[in-house]
């Protein structure tokens, strides 16, 4: 066997003349989407695979086919004969464009053989003078193919050599994804070596020392250090950082990508001609005294280094100076320079340095990434990007991030070792939206607060860590921009919309629509045994955020200051959502908000902020911000009663309905008595149904009606209004969806029972799946329920966030999210979804054809968006990518869906 090693990424040529088997190979060894052969290009222009006059055409299609999956990061191969230089130059071009390896692999079989192969397909008679001057041009150019640009050559020269040929898939050298951590990682330390020890001690770890005290390892239990370059020059100590950084390399306990001052040190120890500028100098003389063969360690360790890390499944990227989205897990010469250097303007600044293009303020990226290069006083998140070079050797702090927590340590300096160039740059002032603290009239970077229409406009695709890919159609996105953009709330506020939620399937039960058994049939074929069943509020859904005081609301979302008191509100007018435009219904006030499942404020600012208040006040009296170290809450919750939001449907569809049927149905029941009244009459058969036909809309009629005003009553400002809690969503630094729901409703209890007149429980009853008693013991709790007006129920899995066992996309890890909730309603709440007469039998079998799948994909997409939405909150990253999230829920909202589910 022959082992041909090529890289993950790359492109790969295959090179022989026609007949020695290239399509073949390509389909031995190589997925069909992978292989773009130019035969396969001529047929699609000229739907002639022989027509040569179409190979300039078809060349342009392949390469064009190349490029995009270049530019996707998938490898590809090109089967063509590819014997001319020329056309290998083009798509080593392409190549070194999308930053991959180009690869060649050699079919140089015997002519005589490839002669015989032509001639047994008679859509090949191209003559013998065509492989003959084929086989020249590829032997005589043959061994230049490195100097050509490919890295990687494989030549196989017979039959069985390419019979016994495999190809092994090589991970490049900077991909580390199946590194998840956790890890520190350290910023520039530019030879403070005491710092980066006390650093070490404080992250916990552990130092070894030789046997002159000098530090040539550290480890931890259980994390590992990851070093951003910048390791020598200008501090005291260069050796002493070279000696521990290495050893824990190679001791496995750190990782470490290479500085712009490491790439001109390794070219100053073999003696090439370079300005000892900028602290090269001090390392030279510190090395200087150092062993011969210390200073040939230090040399391949430098040369070893690579240009960056994809760790953590590519959810973490490492760089000196920071790497671009588009250059992830790419490999070429541009790249290691944008790794060592970034990207510069070619200008210059008044201290001679040159002036960096600011990469990080367009990044737009998934992956975290971590780098140093350009010292900053203060870290600050930009973007999902940071940078930890915090300037130790200037007398500033070396610093290190802790991942996947986020979290920073720093240690300061013991002195000033080297003074800078120029001095720190000074931050934003606070409220500035668009500046450069570098450069304040260089080019202006974005806010990590400020939204921008492109990030949620046209057609998209989400990645979350609970589905992996939620897409976005471009009308939907217009229409949630619409909502954002005329009706939401302030967007400061804004850090979640909850999903919609599925009913059960339908139940074949006599008169019934809905059912628990379907609820718990479903979750047992999910694999869950535990569910709880909650009473569901017949109220508006309603999405809570406290704070524990206005400064922290200030400080910690840049809201206004509270609105003024609130004047006493007229009796006739009942508290009702703001009509839009009105510019008091922002929803602002001094200690939070609540908004709508779209995100609307239910109340004018001034009851908002009274509410918000009164919410905070329980939350203090409960203990809960002081328990959870948090100065803010959000809750999810019902708001009660169901008018204080839809009036105007009550009005305009429920009462229009109600109203109509009592005005017109008794008058047709006596009429219809009259006439039955009749005997002799020979209609007297069809007047009899038909009145009991109408005696019956009359009784759906009341019922109707009945049924829509148990959730409705008098309001005055907030009086009348209640709020029913069932989940604490998040708070400063945390997310509470694997916490069990019965963690959720105690906190909810708790709220309730400091303000008994706010808030409202949540009666619950759990349920053991495989349980027969158990199981039936919900079943009556949920008749019960109904039977006295309630709504239904909601059962959720007793764990709350569930992985089930259907994949959703190969590859591992991957695993189906659980319904987080399936609604049961009663049969007389579902008159007010599905009308008055939906009882009766032949509407009852109409209704049972009812098809929930849609909005079950719809609650799972907006499911996985909400808590992606809290993840990024409570990792810090910047509104915009909170609002990615939040915005994707809204457009999906714009799918066709019926609204009745």
């Amino acid at each position: 066997m022959t082992e041909l090693s090529i890289p993950e990424l790359s492109l790969v040529l295959l090179i022989g003349v026609t007949g020695s088997g290239k399509s073949t190979f390509a389909r031995a060894h190589f997925k069909p989407t992978e292989v773009i052969a130019s035969d396969f290009c001529r047929g699609l222009v000229a739907d002639d695979e022989n027509d040569q006059s179409a190979t300039p055409a078809a060349f342009e299609v392949l390469r064009f086919i190349v490029g995009q999956r270049l530019k996707a990061g998938r490898l590809t191969v090109v089967d063509a004969t590819n014997v001319q230089p020329e056309a290998r130059r083009d798509l080593v071009l392409l190549a070194r464009e999308y930053d991959v390896l180009p690869v060649a692999i050699v079919l140089d079989l015997p002519e005589r053989l490839c002669a015989e192969r032509n001639a047994q397909r008679p859509d090949r008679d191209f003559g013998p003078h065509v492989i003959r001057r084929q086989r020249g041009q590829l032997r005589r150019r043959l061994k230049g193919l490195g100097r050509e640009g490919f890295r990687t050559v494989h030549v196989l020269h017979t039959p069985d050599e390419v019979q016994a040929a495999t190809i092994t898939r090589a991970k490049l050298f900077n991909d580390l994804r199946h590194e998840s951590g956790p890890f520190d990682v350290i910023g520039d330390v530019h030879g403070c070596r005491p710092e980066l020890e006390q650093l070490l001690d404080k992250l916990g770890y552990a130092i070894d020392r030789d046997a002159a005290r000098r530090p040539i390892n550290a480890s931890h239990p259980t994390r590992r250090a990851i070093f951003l370059g910048d390791l020598v020059d200008r501090g005291p100590d260069t050796p002493g950082v070279l000696r521990l950084v290495m050893g824990m390399v190679a001791a496995g306990t750190a990782f470490c990508v290479p500085g712009n001052h490491e790439a001109k040190l390794l070219r100053a120890l073999r003696g090439k001609n370079v300005k000892r500028s900028h602290g090269l100098d001090a390392s030279m003389e510190q090395l200087d005294a150092e062993p011969e063969e210390f200073r040939a360690q230090v040399d391949r360790f430098i040369d070893g280094l690579i240009s960056h890390y994809v760790l953590d499944g590519g959810r973490l990227v490492v760089a000196h100076a920071g790497l671009v989205e588009r250059y992830h897990g790419r490999a070429s010469g541009r790249v290691r320079e944008f790794c060592l250097y970034g990207q510069t303007t070619g200008e210059t600044d008044e201290y001679g340095l040159p002036v960096r293009y600011p990469w990080a303020q367009e990044y737009r990226g998934q992956a975290l990434v971590l780098y140093g290069h350009t010292p900053v006083p203060e870290t600050e998140w930009l973007n999902n990007t940071l940078c930890l070079d915090t300037g130790c050797v200037f007398g500033g702090r070396l610093t290190a991030l802790n991942y996947p927590e986020r979290t920073l340590v720093s240690v300061p300096a013991t002195r000033v070792y080297h003074p800078p160039a120029k001095p720190f740059p000074v931050s934003a002032p606070s409220g500035s939206a668009f500046t450069d603290p570098a450069d304040p009239g260089g080019p202006a970077r974005r806010e990590p607060d400020v939204l921008d229409i492109g990030d949620v406009s046209g057609s998209r695709v989400i990645e979350t860590a609970y589905l992996p890919r939620v897409g976005l159609r471009e009308a939907h996105a217009a229409a949630a921009l619409e909502v954002m953009s005329r009706f939401a709330l302030d967007p400061r506020w804004l850090l979640y919309l909850p999903p919609t939620m599925s009913p059960v399937a339908t139940s074949t039960r006599e008169g019934l629509l809905e059912h628990p058994e379907q609820a718990f049939a479903a979750y047992r074929s999910d694999g869950v045994e535990s569910v709880l069943c909650e009473e569901k509020h017949m109220g508006s859904r309603a999405v809570l955020l406290v704070c524990r005081t206005p400064a922290a609301a200030q400080a910690r979302f840049g809201v206004p200051p509270a609105p003024a008191p609130a004047q006493a509100t007229p009796a006739a007018a009942p508290a009702q959502a703001t009509p839009a435009g009105s510019a008091v219904g922002d929803g602002s006030g001094a200690c939070g908000a609540i908004w709508t499942r779209t995100g609307r404020p239910f109340f004018p600012a001034t009851l908002t902020a009274d509410l918000a208040d009164r919410v905070r006040a329980a939350a203090e009296q409960a203990g809960l911000f002081s328990e959870l170290d948090t100065l803010w809450l959000l809750l999810d919750a019902e708001l009660l009663p169901w008018n204080v939001k839809a009036g105007q449907l009550l009005r305009d569809q429920y009462a229009a309905t109600g109203a109509a049927a009592q005005a017109s149905l008794p008058a047709a029941v006596a009429a219809l008595e009259q006439a039955a009244g009749r005997s002799l009459s020979a209609d007297g058969p069809a007047v009899d149904a038909l009145l009991n036909r109408t005696r019956a809309r009359m009784t759906n009629a009341d019922a109707f009606t009945a049924a829509y005003l148990r959730y409705c009553w008098s309001t005055d400002g907030l009086a009348g209004v209640r709020i029913a809690p069932f989940q604490l969503l998040a708070s400063e630094g945390a997310v509470y969806h694997e916490r069990p729901h019965l963690w959720h409703l105690d906190v909810a209890d708790r709220l309730a029972a400091a303000a008994p007149d706010l808030i409202a429980t949540t009666r619950r009853i759990a349920v053991e799946i495989d349980d027969p008693a158990s199981a039936a013991a919900a079943t009556q709790w949920w008749q019960d329920l109904t039977d006295a007006g309630g709504e239904g129920m909601v059962v959720k899995p007793a764990a709350n966030l569930t992985r089930g066992d259907a994949p959703v996309q190969s590859g591992p890890g991957r695993s189906g999210l659980v319904q987080p909730g399936l609604k049961v309603r009663g049969r007389e709440y579902l008159r007010i979804i599905y009308g008055p007469d939906y009882t009766e039998p032949a509407n009852l079998a109409r209704l049972r054809q009812r098809a929930v799948g849609h909005k079950r994909s719809l609650a799972l997409r907006e499911y996985a968006l909400g808590l992606e939405a809290l993840d990024r909150v409570a990792q810090g990253e910047p509104l915009w990518r909170v609002h990615e999230c939040v915005f994707a829920v809204l457009a999906l909202e714009s799918e066709r869906v019926d609204p009745r589910l």
